[in-house]
Parts: structure tokens; sequence; C-alpha cells
């Protein structure tokens, strides 16, 4: 509640006349150091504002005395940097791969250049340095679907899979349960057996039946041992490498549903310097043929 404005005797100071349950409000002043750096701020605010962009009209706004433009400033940046790496650009879209990779300089400049161009297109997919994740492949391994040559990543890169270009990889795993190909017991019996090419089969009698359903049915894209085909697509069934997952849940998901992933075609999107760099890129990661 108000009371009248007095001198406190403890601090010295004048109160502001304001009481709360006994414990009176002193007046004291604010620091000198902030109250100078408050005026401070008035000042700074006052000459950025003249100097700089700052009213918003209709159409348009104030654009300072200085007539600086953040927005032109990034532009002109962008294209002296472009201007910049033009000739190595040319130099690369006119190159073939194995030249690239024969020049010590514009291997360099592509690995650089792929790095960069992985991050901005690639990662949201295959991860930071190409680690991959649950359905999208690892690029830093040795184990390829469709080949890891450069001119296989190549290939993929420009023209991508499963996707509407006619130029696309294309493949396409049968929906054994979702079209009544086979039922679930067949299911599970050919789950059991890819589980076994990879020593993990906990049934002999199913995984040996499953060996006949998966001769009749597998066999002519994941080959008579599993161990896959490049030229289809078809991954490697007896290492410990699963792009949705190797347990006997995921496996038979696998089956019943079918998994045929589309990587987009990137030609079109990314030009052909970028597209060589990002393959030469790629084939560095450690997994490269």
């Amino acid at each position: 509640m108000p009371t009248k404005i007095e001198k406190d005797e403890i601090s010295g100071q004048q109160t502001t006349g304001h009481e709360w349950d006994g414990i009176k409000e002193l007046d004291t002043p604010m620091p000198k150091w902030w109250v100078y750096t408050f005026y401070a701020t008035i000042v700074f605010s006052a000459v950025y504002f003249v100097l700089f962009p700052s009213v918003p009209f209709v159409n348009s706004y104030f654009g300072g005395i200085l007539g600086y433009n953040q927005r032109e400033d990034v532009a002109r940046r962008i294209e002296e940097a472009a201007a910049e790496q033009a000739p190595f650009m040319r130099r690369i879209a006119a190159a073939t791969l194995e030249e690239i990779r024969g020049n010590p300089e514009l291997l360099t400049y592509a690995q650089i250049g792929g790095r960069i161009a992985f991050n901005n297109n690639c990662a949201p997919c295959h991860q930071v340095g190409g680690a991959g994740a649950r359905g999208y492949p690892n690029l830093a391994d040795d184990d390829w679907l469709w080949g890891g040559r450069l001119e296989d990543i190549h290939q993929t890169i420009q023209y991508g899979i499963r996707n509407s270009d006619d130029r696309s990889r294309q493949s396409a795993m049968p929906r054994y349960g979702a079209d009544r190909i086979l039922d679930q017991r067949q299911i599970g019996d050919v789950a059991e057996y890819v589980l076994s090419l990879s020593g993990r089969a906990e049934d002999a009698e199913r995984a040996a039946r499953g060996a006949q359903v998966f001769a009749e049915q597998c066999v002519a894209c994941h080959g008579e041992r599993g161990e896959g085909n490049r030229e289809l697509g078809a991954p490697n069934l007896t290492n410990a490498i699963w792009l949705y997952g190797g347990d006997r849940r995921s496996i038979v998901e696998t089956i019943h549903n079918a998994r045929n992933g589309a990587m987009p075609a990137w030609e079109g999107r990314l030009d052909a310097a970028t597209i060589k760099m990002l393959s030469v890129y790629v084939h560095a990661l450690g997994g490269g043929e």
C-alpha cells in the first residue's frame, strides 16, 4: 500500500512510497554504466536506421544512405564463386570419370565438390558420409545392389532407380503375401530358409521346406545360393547386410509386401559436372570398386 517517501535507515536510499507486507521498495538509481550503455544502444539504432535499410513502405522500403542490400551482396558473391569455379566445372564436364580420377587436381576438386553436392542433395536419405539408414543403402561399405564401379554409380545417380525415367534401373519384387502368391506358412518357411543362408535358422525342417519354395520363386533373381544379382538389384541374402532389417519379422514383411524403393533421376536436376563429382565422391567413400 502507498506510504510516505522516506529515507531507509539501513541503505540510506529514498523509498518509492510503496510497501508490501512490511517490505518497503527502495528508489535505487540504475548503475551509470547500464544507463550509458542504454543510451549508446539508442544512438546506435538511430545511426543504423539511417545508414541501412530499415523502414518498409507499401511497395518498397527505405534503402539507407549507404545503399547496402544484403540480398544483392549474396547474389554477387554467388556469381563470383561460380565464375571462379567455371573453368574446373567445364574441365570436369568434358572429362571422363577415369580421366578425373587420374588427374590429381580434378580429383581433389571433384571430391570436395561432390561432398558438398552430396550433403545438399543426398544426405537426407543416405546420411552424411553415406552411412545409410533403414531403406537407404550404406554407400561407404563394399556391398552394392547395382554395382560399385564408377560407371555403375554414375548411371545410378544420373537415371535413378524405379522411377518414371525410362532409363532408370528397373526391377520389382513380387508381393508374395499381399498378392496371394504364397500362403503364410510358405512365407514363414522361406523366411526360415533365408535365415539359414547366414547361419541363423532355428528350425531345420522348416528351412528345408522353405528351400523348395525359394528354388521355385526366388532363385531367378537372388541366385541359387542367395548371393544376389546386381543386374537386377537383387540383394545378397548370405551376409549380415540388410537394407530393411534381417530379423525374422522384417524378412517375413519383406516377402509378404515386397520392398521396391525408388531413387529419383538426378539428370535435369543437377548438371553433368555435378553428377560426375557425386559419382567420384561416392566411389571414394570406401566401398567403390
